[in-house]
């Protein structure tokens, strides 16, 4: 597997013992240290429930989406567009979110309910809103 970036393809997986080309011999034992740390994280995501990593993002999503509600000029077309993805996380894996489905369907109401607040605030306060 490649990893794409505007230097070109470079290779992905687990760390070998093969030096890369063109870099010194600090930047390839950074580069070592890289890949080591990054088939840590991968095994640490291999071990973890998907639901429980599916969650977290789900929560990073609501946390997005207050970030655009509670600013001091509220960006409701930004918050909407949070609120939708995390509207089709949650009512897309009905029964299949874990431990955490309820607290996440507590959160999307939360943000429903913020929306309704900020989009109803003097006009002077918001963007313009969808509809």
């Amino acid at each position: 597997m490649t990893l794409w970036t505007p230097g070109g393809d470079h290779p992905v997986g687990p760390p070998s013992d093969e030096p890369a080309p063109g870099f010194s011999p600090d930047e390839e034992s950074q580069l070592q240290a890289m890949q080591a740390e990054m088939e840590q994280v991968r095994q640490q995501l291999l071990a973890a429930p998907a639901s429980v990593v599916i969650a977290n993002h789900a929560m990073g999503i609501y946390e997005l989406a207050a970030i655009h509600l509670t600013a001091e000029r509220p960006q409701l077309a930004e918050a909407v567009l949070a609120i939708d993805a995390l509207t089709a996380l949650v009512e897309g894996l009905v029964g299949r979110l874990g431990e955490a489905e309820a607290t996440l369907r507590e959160a999307l109401a939360q943000l429903r309910a913020a929306y309704l607040e900020a989009r109803d605030r003097p006009a002077a306060d918001a963007d313009p809103s969808p509809t």
